[in-house]
């Protein structure tokens, strides 16, 4: 009897874990109150300290809290230089996750500048860890691109961050996106429709875990697309369902809600 509850004393989920389970199944305040908990619990020094700061910035910004998300990345990034150090992965993707948070706020410009420094940085590194960190921060550029108007180059740069990728995954699927919106951008509407649609088979095809972070997104560039080719009645339909996904999983205030709420209102004629 000792024995079965060491052993369940052993097996039982540490916070962190808890924490990043709550994020991967969308529950983000929650995933925030258990990781805020197990950052202030742990040591200095702590490997569970990184982490536990990570899944709380990566769930205030879930929840559209931008600006406060910002400033959780800035509080974490100290800590993460001096647990890894300044130009190894984990600091390198949280920088890269950052600067999405800037995109949110709409700095464009310094969210593409950071993301070229992390696609930089990652560049004189080596193993599958820095290859995925480059493509993140590459998304990152795509998305600040787009923001931008600059949607040729955005294309150029996703077709280029595509093309290595093996395995689809989450990362395969937000780059499509991005591919998707910056044909959208150039007014190539069945393209990006089309674009959209292999977006939307990817996504169905992910684990449950990898799908819920981009809740609305492919409804809303084929609605931006189905808009354009001035198939109104089905734009409408599709804008409706992003910005119910959005809601349901973000809250008001996520970039991406406020964004498909804009779309239903060009939709209305608002």
């Amino acid at each position: 009897m000792k024995f079965f509850r060491s052993r369940a004393r052993r097996t039982k989920p540490s916070p962190v874990s808890r924490a990043r389970a709550l994020y991967q199944d969308g529950r983000y305040a929650e995933a925030e109150a258990e990781a805020g908990a197990a950052a202030r619990s742990r040591p200095h020094d702590d490997a569970d300290l990184t982490l536990a700061l990570n899944i709380a910035a990566l769930s205030i910004g879930a929840q559209g809290r931008h600006a406060e998300a910002l400033a959780a990345y800035d509080a974490a990034l100290p800590v993460f230089g001096r647990t890894f150090g300044a130009d190894h992965w984990p600091t390198l993707k949280l920088r890269s996750d950052r600067a999405q948070q800037l995109a949110a706020l709409g700095r464009h410009a310094e969210c593409e500048a950071e993301c070229e420094a992390v696609v930089r940085a990652a560049a004189c590194g080596t193993g599958p860890e820095m290859r995925l960190v480059a493509a993140a921060a590459s998304n990152g550029r795509v998305f600040a691109l787009n923001a931008q108007g600059r949607h040729a180059e955005a294309e150029a740069l996703a077709r280029e961050a595509l093309a290595p990728l093996g395995e689809p995954d989450r990362l395969c699927l937000v780059l499509r996106l991005g591919l998707a919106r910056s044909l959208n951008g150039q007014a190539r509407y069945e393209e990006a429709l089309a674009e959209a649609a292999g977006a939307d088979a990817l996504q169905h095809g992910l684990p449950p875990e990898q799908r819920g972070q981009e809740a609305g997104a492919v409804e809303l560039v084929a609605a931006t697309a189905l808009l354009g080719l001035g198939r109104d009645a089905e734009a409408r339909v599709r804008a409706v369902s992003a910005h119910d996904a959005c809601l349901a999983s973000f809250g008001p205030t996520h970039r991406r809600t406020t964004e498909a709420r804009a779309l239903l209102n060009r939709c209305d004629g608002a």
